[in-house]
């Protein structure tokens, strides 16, 4: 700019003439895109009523997956826990019983806890569980008022069944352990 107060004056009017035109000239680009868009049809998509698919290898929430006779994948090893970055699962595995079977193997999960407002969506879980119990989903909206909210238990990641609700009819079926849950024997 220094140099420029130093240019004789006509100098001085030839740069600043070249700079008044291009600025001229990218309003008239600016203008002129605008009124190419403004006869187009929309490309905005009305987000509650209309969503746009998501990729195949997008990672949404997490969810435990059950056996095909209802029984929980998960036996509580606790690598999904030890493997996470963000150290967001938390989770207590507990014997399986002839009982109370949960899981078909000796061990099963019984508090299982996901923190997602820390969790990074790495996958990291998904990868290293043996039995391919926790699966990031599809689904990608989960906007809460209150943090508290965000730490699901295993109540709300485990996937429903398919029937009225019901586990398969073990010996003494509608026996419940001390946790709540209707027991049922290994298929």
């Amino acid at each position: 700019m220094a140099d420029l107060l130093k240019c004789p004056l006509a100098e001085r009017e030839r740069v600043v003439g070249k700079g008044r035109a291009q600025v001229i000239i990218e309003l008239t680009k600016g203008f002129w895109l605008t009124l190419r868009r403004l006869f187009s049809a929309p490309i905005t998509i009305q987000y509650p009523e209309e969503k746009r698919p998501s990729v195949p290898r997008a990672r949404g929430l997490h969810r435990l997956e059950r056996h095909e006779n209802g029984l929980e994948r998960c036996i509580g090893c606790g690598l999904c826990a030890a493997v996470c970055p963000a150290q967001c699962i938390y989770l207590e595995a507990a014997e399986n019983t002839e009982e109370a079977r949960y899981s078909p193997g000796e061990r099963y999960c019984r508090i299982y806890e996901i923190n997602e407002f820390r969790c990074i969506f790495c996958g990291y879980c998904e990868e290293v569980c043996p039995v391919d119990a926790i699966i990031l989903g599809p689904q990608m909206e989960f906007s809460k008022g209150n943090p508290k909210d965000f730490i699901y238990n295993k109540e709300r990641l485990l996937v429903p069944l398919k029937s009225k609700g019901e586990l398969p009819a073990s010996k003494d079926a509608g026996s419940r352990s001390s946790s709540g849950l209707v027991a049922s024997p290994m298929s």
